[in-house]
């Protein structure tokens, strides 16, 4: 995709989770047994099952589990498998994310759908959201299978809101910020929660990590929406602009909608539902009207919030990972707009 030499394009992603030679191991070893369970799958599903596995991606929700089981407890199987699971349900959200886009890449790569079309890729999303819940009905205490398979409803349930309300220009940040806490704040929230209910530390504490997910959740997906309109398709190995044309109002578009002069409102509204939509004089309009501004500064300020949930997790070196995690990401969120 072409795109203008003057509109903002956002600073490249930052290294999320920093220089930690004990994480980097443990997340090769998750990697490992995510990559396991392909063999798990019949031998007619097992190619299909490994292909959409070795996507490979960021893994942050594993590391947020992993991270978040350090303060709970310590890293242990049922950590390390409960990152595992995480991974799963997500892996099987995007499968699923790529058939109602009809989007043809992700992570540089060809999507399932691409490749094999909506039943096939339907028939697998589905195969691995069944495989994560029966992986969490393997731990010990029922409780923690409840909480996933409760995250896993929610992230249905928010990718429901989203379809519903595609091309509706009465659409509000807060119905935004409700749909984004269904569909991505869900599994952050799990992944941070959960390891304090393995370890059975405190109800206090288990909320503030549960809450402390819920806003980095939040944070990352307005970041990642942000992307769709300002970043590169070279960059973010996903085709770009997607969101736009799907009639999919991420929050830079609603402020600029919400915000702007009567007139120049109705014409960007316009614009938005016209056949021809022109990704990049949109993000040119919705930039100058300050809505990636806006909801980069959003981000931030949910962040800030995040570090407040996670001083009553404690001040030492492994909560204070954390900490470090939060505020960089914060730090690059506060110049990714140049």
């Amino acid at each position: 995709m072409n795109r203008l030499q003057t509109r903002v394009i956002l600073k490249p992603r930052p290294d999320w989770l920093g220089a930690d030679r004990d994480l980097e191991q443990e997340l090769k070893e998750v990697e490992r047994r995510i990559l396991h369970q392909a063999s798990l799958f019949d031998s007619g599903a097992e190619a299909y099952v490994r292909y959409a596995l070795e996507g490979g991606g960021k893994r942050l929700r594993p590391a947020l589990v992993l991270l978040a089981g350090k303060v709970a407890g310590g890293w242990s199987d049922s950590i390390r498998d409960l990152a595992v699971i995480v991974e799963l349900v997500h892996v099987a959200s995007l499968v699923h994310d790529d058939v109602l886009d009809q989007a043809e890449l992700r992570r540089s790569r060809a999507t399932c759908n691409a490749k094999w079309g909506v039943e096939l890729s339907v028939l697998l999303g589905d195969a691995l959201f069944s495989h994560g819940l029966e992986l969490a009905t393997k731990l010990e205490d029922a409780e923690v299978a409840r909480k996933i398979a409760e995250a896993s409803r929610n992230l249905c349930e928010g990718e429901i809101l989203q379809t519903q309300r595609r091309f509706d220009l009465k659409m509000s940040v807060a119905d935004y910020l409700h749909m984004v806490g269904l569909k991505t704040g869900a599994l952050f929230r799990v992944a941070a929660e959960v390891p304090f209910l393995v370890y059975d530390v405190a109800e206090s504490k288990r909320e503030a990590a549960r809450s402390f997910g819920n806003q980095l959740g939040v944070a990352y997906q307005i970041y990642d929406d942000c992307l769709d309109l300002y970043g590169t398709d070279e960059a973010s190995g996903k085709t770009l602009g997607t969101d736009l044309r799907k009639g999919k109002w991420t929050l830079p578009v609603l402020h600029a909608l919400q915000t702007l002069p009567k007139e120049d409102s109705e014409k960007l509204r316009a614009q938005l539902v016209g056949e021809n939509i022109g990704v990049e004089e949109v993000a040119e309009k919705v930039s100058a009207a300050g809505g990636l501004k806006f909801a980069l500064r959003k981000a931030v300020e949910l962040l800030e919030r995040a570090k407040v949930d996670l001083k009553v997790l404690g001040e030492g070196k492994d909560a204070g990972k954390l900490v470090e995690m939060t505020e960089r990401l914060a730090g690059y969120l506060k110049t990714a707009g140049g």
